[in-house]
């Protein structure tokens, strides 16, 4: 089996929600590195640039912090049944 298929086989076993908390785990990293990348660049809009990536760090960080808690929800839930 490829790496590839043991990918898929591995993200069909995924609940919705462990999918959608990994979906924004890699939403934050993204806007992560576009931020990095906007402290690299010295441009007249900067400071602009830089405020727009602190706003799009904190809406990832809080869907995050959302898709956890459903998650944590989710298995508390199973533990139970």
């Amino acid at each position: 089996m490829t790496s590839s298929m043991n990918q898929q086989a591995a993200a069909s076993q995924k609940t919705r929600a462990e999918q959608e908390t990994e979906n924004e785990a890699n939403r934050l990293r993204e806007q992560v590195d576009a931020a990095l990348s906007a402290v690299a660049q010295r441009s007249p809009d900067e400071a602009d640039a830089l405020q727009t990536a602190a706003d799009r760090i904190e809406r990832a960080a809080r869907d995050l912090a959302d898709a956890l808690r459903e998650l944590a929800q989710q298995r508390r839930a199973a533990e139970e049944s």
